[in-house]
């Protein structure tokens, strides 16, 4: 059956309008991406990648640069002593005051004397009975000997006069170190200090007994001046630090407190260890301070800086702007309100800076702040306040 002539050209017509509909969606879709294609580059300008970058500079600076090596470190005394009573008996008397400072020989405290004076008393009248025995028998014997030469005696009782001198005269010495050593007893009653240093807290109260046996002793007494801080060095850090060490001047080492703010003392460096530890890969060194107003206390942990050498007349930069690639280190230079790159050859670094052997002039500002932004060429703005851009 054939449709009415009307209704066939009813379709067409809508046919041609659904054609042309789609056509022309086509055309503006290719309108659209072409423009939206030309605007990319302004939407990235608009983004800031090709205005200046704000960076930060700082200018390469002439003059000293202390090379060091930084270290944590512990006050420890070159010499600590625990006073222990060498006899035994009361404690009599304490004359130390708890904390105070004390010199060698000073007295300290002292035991009760009375026994170990009637010890060498009695030593001593043993060994004045023994010398009357022995002058007497030295007098029988010259008599003994003028009777010999006119043969009025034996020899045998001239023999044994002989012998009996001889043993009397080793009774006297044997007496005679009774005596010195009751005399060293009764010297050891006082307890004096065997050196000079500071006092800890007493550890035995007077009218106790002690004897000489205890280990825990009466006080200690821990030297302060001078006094020693041991640090450890790294390994890498060991052949510049020997190589410093061959000079005539000895190495110069700071002492700081934790905050690294306050120079505490300055000291010496006097001992390196003959080896380095393996399970640390350090090596443990010493160094001697005067200690004078005893700012350093004993096992005090402090911050160490150990002067190797002083470089003159360098040139130095913050380490920080520093840029490191495969082959090569490099700065960002600015000139003429650019920032160019510029390769440079490092020396040594110490304190955040690093000295700079070639590559670089007195005075050339360089990018400390902004480096992410920045290529070869491009254009920087700096920050007001900073030092003007140096001409090229």
């Amino acid at each position: 059956m054939s449709l009415p002539h009307s209704s066939s050209r009813s379709l067409r017509n809508w046919l041609l309008l659904a054609a042309a509909i789609a056509a022309a969606g086509t055309f503006a879709w290719y309108q659209f991406a072409g423009s939206a294609g030309s605007a990319q580059p302004e939407n990235l300008r608009r983004m800031g990648w090709d205005a200046p970058a704000a960076v930060r500079v700082e200018p390469a600076e002439l003059g000293q640069l202390d090379v060091q090596i930084k270290s944590i470190g512990t006050v420890t005394p070159l010499n600590t002593v625990t006073v222990q009573s060498r006899v035994s008996g009361v404690l009599e008397r304490v004359v130390f005051e708890e904390g105070a400072r004390v010199e060698q020989g000073e007295l300290l405290a002292e035991i009760d004397p009375l026994p170990y004076r009637a010890q060498l008393e009695q030593a001593e009248g043993q060994l004045q009975q023994n010398r009357a025995k022995l002058e007497n028998a030295r007098a029988d014997l010259k008599l003994y000997e003028q009777l010999w030469e006119q043969d009025s005696i034996a020899r045998q009782q001239l023999s044994d006069q002989r012998a009996l001198v001889q043993e009397l005269i080793g009774t006297v010495r044997a007496d005679q170190a009774q005596v010195d050593d009751a005399k060293l007893q009764l010297s050891w009653t006082r307890i004096t200090a065997p050196l000079s240093g500071r006092l800890g807290l007493r550890k035995v109260d007077q009218g106790n007994l002690v004897t000489g046996s205890e280990t825990e002793g009466l006080v200690s007494i821990t030297q302060t001046q001078p006094i020693a801080v041991n640090f450890t060095v790294p390994e890498v850090d060991v052949p510049a630090l020997r190589e410093a060490r061959r000079g005539d001047t000895p190495l110069k080492v700071e002492v700081l407190d934790r905050s690294e703010q306050r120079v505490l003392a300055i000291g010496e460096l006097t001992t390196l260890d003959n080896q380095i530890d393996t399970s640390t890969g350090t090596l443990r060194v010493r160094a001697r301070f005067a200690n004078e107003d005893e700012a350093l206390f004993p096992n005090q942990f402090v911050n160490v800086h150990l002067r190797l050498q002083t470089l003159d007349a360098v040139v130095t930069i913050p380490s920080d702007a520093v840029q490191f690639g495969t082959e090569r280190s490099y700065v960002y230079v600015v000139q003429d309100n650019k920032a160019y790159v510029r390769n440079v050859v490092l020396g040594a670094a110490a304190d955040g800076r690093v000295a700079v052997i070639e590559g670089l002039e007195p005075g050339e500002l360089v990018v400390l702040e902004g480096l992410d932004r920045l290529r070869d060429g491009k254009e920087v703005r700096l920050p007001d306040g900073d030092a003007a851009p140096a001409a090229n």
